[in-house]
């Protein structure tokens, strides 16, 4: 059974950091990238970051570049999303989600994705 489970949300300030975590298991997932998503209240659901599990090739959205780093540890498989300089509008659901390296996962399509976490809170105090 997949399972993708994120951690780490929870309430900070702006200006503050957090680091989500995305522990995967269930399948060989080195053949696929991992995506952070993230879903604000009343918005869609966006693309935030993306690593490539074989070859760490990463992407991001252009309103978290240069404060969001995603990383990921290959021997724990788990993937990470280092938030620094947090703002209002980074308050969201989080979500970690896995999909096939031959796709064009890095476009952000989340129809690209086969699993996802059940998403953590971050909260952005302003």
């Amino acid at each position: 059974q997949v399972q993708l489970v994120e951690s780490g949300g929870g309430l900070v300030q702006t200006g503050g950091s957090l680091r989500l975590s995305c522990a995967a298991s269930g399948r060989n997932f080195r053949t696929y990238a991992m995506g952070w998503f993230r879903q604000a209240p009343g918005k869609d659901r966006e693309f935030v970051a993306g690593i490539s599990w074989s070859d760490s090739t990463k992407y991001y959205a252009d309103s978290v570049k240069g404060r969001f780093t995603v990383s990921k540890h290959n021997a724990k498989y788990t993937v990470y999303l280092q938030m620094n300089s947090l703002k209002h509008e980074d308050t969201a659901v989080y979500y970690c989600a896995a999909a096939p390296l031959s796709t064009t996962w890095y476009e952000g399509d989340a129809y690209d994705y086969d699993y996802w976490g059940q998403g953590t809170q971050v909260t952005v105090s302003s």
